[in-house]
């Protein structure tokens, strides 16, 4: 695929081929850099994360550098940064559990909102190839429990956020991506 010119967010559900599907967009010969949001933890204590986070490892370019953003305030900062490359962003609802984490997923954290506006200030400004990565969560049954209400509701806000930055937004379904917004053609 073409390596992107734009900003592009790309939604999905669980396995819907999400990550895959934004990484093809960017050319595996060329230099980027991939935004990782997953924070690690001790692979003895979930054998399982550890592994989902090695098969993402293990897809990535080595010509892209992998960035890590363990305290939610990095990726801004790279894409405000690295305008010199294509940048992705996999995953935002990591981020987003990563940021409601650090307030003790209390409602209306001043933390969190102040990191979701750093963000999508970050996405309206850059001037770089960007792919963003994040589940949608629209699509499901209203959650049992305060936590899931408050992730679905925070993540859901980004999203709508991001999508009015964003000049592409492609939603993955059984892996078939489908435009929901696309960029217009540029004048010559």
């Amino acid at each position: 695929m073409t390596p992107p010119t734009s900003r592009t967010l790309v939604l999905g559900g669980t396995r819907s081929g999400k990550s895959a599907w934004a990484e093809s967009l960017l050319d595996e010969a060329s230099p980027a850099v991939y935004v990782a949001t997953a924070r690690a933890v001790d692979p003895a204590a979930d054998p399982e994360w550890a592994d989902r986070i090695a098969v993402h490892r293990a897809r990535r370019s080595a010509r892209w550098e992998t960035v890590e953003d363990h305290d939610g305030t990095v990726t801004a900062a790279v894409l405000a940064q690295r305008t010199d490359v294509a940048v992705l962003v996999d995953d935002l609802g990591t981020w987003v559990t990563g940021l409601l984490d650090d307030a003790g997923w209390a409602r209306d954290a001043a933390s969190v909102a102040a990191a979701r506006a750093a963000l999508v200030d970050a996405v309206a400004r850059r001037t770089g190839p960007l792919v963003l990565v994040s589940a949608e969560v629209g699509l499901g049954v209203v959650p049992s429990t305060s936590a899931g209400r408050r992730f679905r509701d925070e993540l859901g806000l980004l999203n709508t956020e991001l999508a009015t930055a964003c000049d592409e937004v492609r939603l993955l379904v059984a892996g078939l991506p489908l435009p929901l917004k696309v960029a217009a053609p540029r004048e010559h």
